[in-house]
């Protein structure tokens, strides 16, 4: 068995979950949203992330404002929709059910 893509699936799983939980807490710029990932070891890189916040839009979970820069091109900030506020509700919710299931089975 692979161990590294049993990890790789694992974090792959609960990414989308933590894109949208950055998101929910304001106005994130792709690379921010990159940063925050790096710093809790899900390390993510731009060719992961921007199909994914595309994807999220495409669902209507995420809106996105351009804004200029002063050092380079303009930049697209994301946001979460009403959807996407109660998408992340509802899948909080699911990941505290889940993490109290592997807690029981993995504390027994």
């Amino acid at each position: 068995m692979d161990i590294e893509n049993s990890k790789a699936q694992m974090k792959k799983g609960v990414l989308e979950f933590c894109i949208l939980t950055i998101i929910s807490r304001g106005e994130a710029y792709a690379s921010d949203i990159i940063i925050e990932l790096k710093k809790a070891n899900l390390i993510v890189v731009e060719g992961t992330l921007y199909p994914l916040l595309t994807r999220l839009k495409n669902e209507e979970l995420l809106n996105y404002n351009w804004f200029e820069s002063n050092s380079g091109p303009p930049r697209k900030y994301y946001q979460l929709t009403k959807n996407g506020q109660q998408f992340l509700n509802e899948i909080s919710q699911s990941w505290n059910d889940l993490v109290s299931s592997v807690n029981t089975i993995t504390k027994n």
